[in-house]
């Protein structure tokens, strides 16, 4: 039994040749795919069919992926993976900002794709959380789930902000830096720099705040990096 079985990866891609060879790889590597071209379209088959992961390009006929990928991410936690021509920094920011949690730049490797793949879809399940009351923390984390909650609120996080609590919350009061959280989150960096931990650090903060804006679990350390502290 392939240890993907019964997982599926939804690919949003409206050039039939970039989605033939992403379905070919993968399915070689015994991951279920299927495939839709239409970005009108693809809001309802991710309903359908609740996939284990979304691989979704920037534009699209119908809609553009930055849209979608928002829309995606207000039904589910699902991983999303942007693949694009677009290398900027900022069309990457943008994607991280509305809760992609991988980026890939056409062109691309079929291989280091499905390595991202395989590398989201093993991790997912494995994820270690911190006793509910550790230290009077206000912050729990089901890894099953992947639901996160603060103050009994669900926080509804990406998979990669669960990542990045998890890490934090796991050795409460340890200062990480940057590198060492995406060290955590992208194991060797990729096309990611420090700016993307900031930027889902931003993410956290304002969706705990719109819960408790008087608590700022996740605190900077000027010139170091981040920690979170027990309340």
């Amino acid at each position: 039994m392939s240890n993907f079985e019964g997982k599926e990866v939804l690919i949003i891609e409206d050039e039939q040749k970039i989605a033939d060879l992403i379905v070919d790889y993968l399915n070689a590597s015994d991951i279920a795919t299927h495939w839709v071209s239409d970005g009108a379209k693809a809001l309802d088959v991710f309903t359908q069919r609740q996939p284990a992961l979304v691989l979704l390009d920037v534009l699209l006929p119908g809609t553009d992926g930055f849209k979608l990928c928002k829309s995606i991410r207000a039904l589910s936690q699902v991983p999303i993976i942007m693949v694009t021509a677009k290398v900027e920094e900022n069309d990457r920011l943008e994607g991280f900002d509305l809760g992609a949690d991988d980026y890939i730049c056409k062109p691309f490797s079929p291989r280091e794709l499905v390595y991202r793949v395989k590398a989201i879809l093993n991790r997912t399940p494995n994820i270690t959380a911190p006793p509910e009351d550790a230290n009077n923390c206000p912050l729990h984390l089901d890894p099953k789930t992947f639901k996160a909650t603060f103050l009994s609120v669900d926080l509804e996080v990406t998979p990669v902000e669960f990542k990045l609590l998890t890490t934090l919350s796991d050795q409460m009061g340890r200062i990480f830096s940057r590198d060492e959280l995406l060290d955590h989150v992208y194991p060797g960096h990729r096309i990611v720099n420090d700016r993307t931990i900031d930027s889902h650090i931003k993410n956290l903060r304002k969706k705990m705040k719109a819960i408790a804006p008087d608590i700022e679990l996740i605190q900077s350390v000027y010139g170091v990096g981040y920690k979170i502290e027990g309340l």
